[in-house]
Formats: C-alpha cells, sequence, structure tokens
C-alpha cells in the first residue's frame, strides 16, 4: 500500500505535473470566471516552472544529499561482497528489445562491474525489481546479468535479488538474501544523492554497510541564482532532489528509518 501510495502521490506533484495541473487548474477557474483562483494558479505553475527549470533550486536541495556520504579516504583491502540497488536501466524498453539499455543511473551498474573486477573474490549482488506502477518493465536484477556479462564479470559471479520494489525492500530483501555475518565488508553502490535514504533504511534493517556513492548530478559548486546548465537537466535534478528529499521524510514518517537525515557515521547509543 506504501508503494502505490507514494507512487501516485509522486505523479501529483512532481514538478512538470504540477505545473501541467496548476495550469489546467488555471483554465479552469477562468472558464468559471473564478478571476483571482485562475490568476493565482496561473502564477504558482509559472513559479514552479521557472524555479525548476531556470534556477540553481534543484542543484542547491541536491547539494546536501550527494555530499553527505562519501567513499573511504582509502578503499578497503579485503571485500566480501558488493551490492549495488538497481534504478539504472530502462526497463520498459529492455522487456521488449532484451538489452540493458542504461538511463541517468546507469553509473551504478558500471561501477559495480569496475568493483568486481577490482576485488574478484568479492559476491556481487544486484537488489532490484521492477518498482514500476503505471508502466511494465523489466526488473534491473533481471536485466544485470545481460550487462555485467558483457562487460567481463562471469555470471556465476552475480547474485540477483529480484523482489523488491523501493528502497526499504532493497534493504530487507538483500540482508535475507545475504545473511551478513558480523565484521564482513559489504559495499553499498547507489547514486550519491540516494545514499543518505539508503544508509538508513539499511541501518534499520541491521545490514552494516560501506557507502560508495557514484552518478553525481551536481559539480557541487553551484551557488543560489541562475542556472548555468540547460532547461532540462535543471528540471531533472529539481525533480530527483524533491523525490529524495520526500522519499526521506516520508520513511522517516512511517518509521522506516529512525532518523531524517542519517549522520555519516553511527554515533553509539
Amino acid at each position: 500500500m506504501f508503494h502505490l501510495t507514494s507512487a501516485v502521490f509522486w505523479a501529483l506533484v512532481q514538478p512538470v505535473n504540477l505545473v501541467g495541473l496548476l495550469l489546467a487548474a488555471s483554465l479552469a477557474a477562468s472558464l468559471l470566471h473564478w478571476r483571482r483562483v485562475s490568476l493565482a494558479a496561473g502564477f504558482l505553475g509559472l513559479l514552479v516552472l521557472g524555479l525548476a527549470g531556470w534556477t540553481t533550486l534543484g542543484a542547491m536541495l541536491l547539494h546536501p544529499l550527494e555530499e553527505r556520504f562519501h567513499r573511504p579516504a582509502q578503499a578497503p583491502a579485503d571485500v566480501d561482497g558488493i551490492l549495488v540497488l538497481g534504478g539504472g536501466f530502462e526497463g520498459a524498453i529492455n522487456l521488449e528489445r532484451g538489452g540493458y539499455e542504461l538511463n541517468a543511473s546507469g553509473d551504478r551498474l558500471i561501477e559495480a562491474a569496475i568493483l568486481a573486477r577490482r576485488y574478484p573474490e568479492a559476491r556481487l549482488v544486484v537488489s532490484g525489481g521492477s518498482g514500476s506502477v503505471f508502466l511494465e518493465g523489466e526488473g534491473d536484477a533481471d536485466t544485470a546479468p545481460r550487462l555485467l556479462t558483457a562487460l567481463g564479470v562471469a555470471r556465476e559471479r552475480i547474485e540477483l535479488e529480484n523482489q523488491s520494489r523501493d528502497t526499504y525492500e532493497n534493504a530487507a530483501f538483500s540482508r535475507k538474501h545475504i545473511a551478513p555475518q558480523p565484521g564482513e565488508t559489504w559495499l553499498l553502490v547507489t547514486s550519491a544523492y540516494h545514499m543518505p535514504r539508503s544508509v538508513a533504511v539499511f541501518r534499520n534493517a541491521g545490514f552494516p554497510v560501506v557507502p560508495w556513492p557514484v552518478d553525481y548530478k551536481t559539480a557541487g559548486d553551484e551557488r543560489v541564482g541562475l542556472a548555468a546548465d540547460n532547461v532540462l537537466d535543471s528540471l531533472r535534478n529539481t525533480t530527483v532532489a524533491l523525490r529524495e528529499w520526500l522519499g526521506l521524510f516520508a520513511y522517516w514518517l512511517v518509521g522506516r528509518t529512525d532518523t531524517l537525515l542519517p549522520a555519516p557515521a553511527q554515533r553509539p547509543a
């Protein structure tokens, strides 16, 4: 129920859809001769579009997420496992064409292949089923073997957890599949903006991981003002950032995490 509710809510409030809804409300209010309502809705729609597309709002929202966790200053000498979270494939396309088309978060899978070669004895687990509610697609864990083997990873090394639909289930199902032992070192590979929520749910699930962020969306030196990037990239950054902050808040609100924004290192109780 949580997964469906969150998908519907996000479909309504993501910036482009929200702008469309506000402009539609403005038009409807105009037809009903509700002039003030029409002007207010129209102004809000244009304001959302302007802030999301032509300013650095998205980058400003992403900075605290992407800078929260960093890779270890010195890479671990020994790694027991590499766990990469899904979200890097175009599931609908791959379901029909049988390939391994990557989306904007495809760095996760490329980094997983690099790490697999760096740590040849480590287990490699891909976590991610199809989380789409409105569009049928192939789960990332089902697509991943085609890409990873093409990049030189032996098929017998690739373990799949293909039932999870969201980050909470990534943690719960991965812990059950892996059964991590005390003292083991597991690298968690996901997008930098997604790492705070991921670390929070893995900690809550009792699965200690070493953050290994990839897929940065910002340079980190953006300042408040007009965006130097193109409009589509600015819209994407705002959309990604809002979704992640809303996800952090929702997970904390319903008890899926213990803290709104986890610290880089757990403090002793």
